[in-house]
């Protein structure tokens, strides 16, 4: 599990050292739906309905966007901290690629795929917990994680100007999770440079 987020992490510093059509986005938990509901219900205190299938839950994602095509194609490298389904510390590492689906005016729908590696503290430490299957890990260990190669993303982008726009990701996780979170993309500014104008000497004014 470490090992995966200490690549994700090199993996977010290298990117972001090249500014081409580049963007950071925040976004906000959240909302979680299982759609089979959830065994583990009754340990879920932000659960209206009593069944799982719709749990409120506090945290948000940090992720960096960096097209190798404009308006096409790109990596996205995203990092999760939330409180999960039983309030307890959880969180995701994921590197996917991203395409744009399409883009008129000032909307925007990408998608996209990509590893991830999801963790959260150990649910054997509550009581009366129901065990499904879904993550690794032993009863004793501190962590539970679950590594998935193809998790999916659909990110719908409003532009507000040509720096911010109003985003919003949907992971459709189906049958085990979905999720929805709101946020901010910020475009990040990049500086054209060419030799003539690195070597130039400084304009004198008259």
């Amino acid at each position: 599990m470490f090992r995966f987020t200490a690549t994700f992490l090199v993996f977010l510093f290298i990117s972001v050292q090249v500014r081409a059509q580049s963007n950071i986005n925040v976004k906000f938990f959240g909302l979680s739906l299982h759609p089979n509901g959830d065994v583990n219900a009754p340990l879920m205190p932000y659960n209206p309905d009593k069944k799982g299938y719709l749990v409120l839950n506090l945290g948000g994602t940090l992720g960096y966007e960096h097209f190798l095509k404009k308006d096409k194609f790109s990596i996205k490298a995203i990092q999760a901290i939330y409180a999960d389904c039983a309030a307890l510390l959880g969180g995701f590492s994921h590197v996917g690629v991203r395409w744009v689906i399409f883009k008129k005016g000032i909307h925007s729908l990408n998608g996209g795929f990509g590893p991830t590696l999801v963790y959260r503290r150990n649910w054997y430490q509550l009581k009366d917990y129901d065990d499904s299957g879904f993550f690794n890990g032993a009863p004793d260990d501190l962590w539970q994680y679950k590594f998935i190669p193809y998790a999916g993303e659909l990110e719908y982008n409003l532009a507000l100007n040509n720096r911010y726009d109003l985003s919003t990701t949907f992971i459709p996780g189906y049958p085990s999770l979905m999720s929805l979170s709101v946020g901010i993309r910020y475009w990040l500014p990049h500086k054209n440079k060419t030799p003539a104008t690195q070597n130039a000497a400084p304009a004198v004014r008259l």
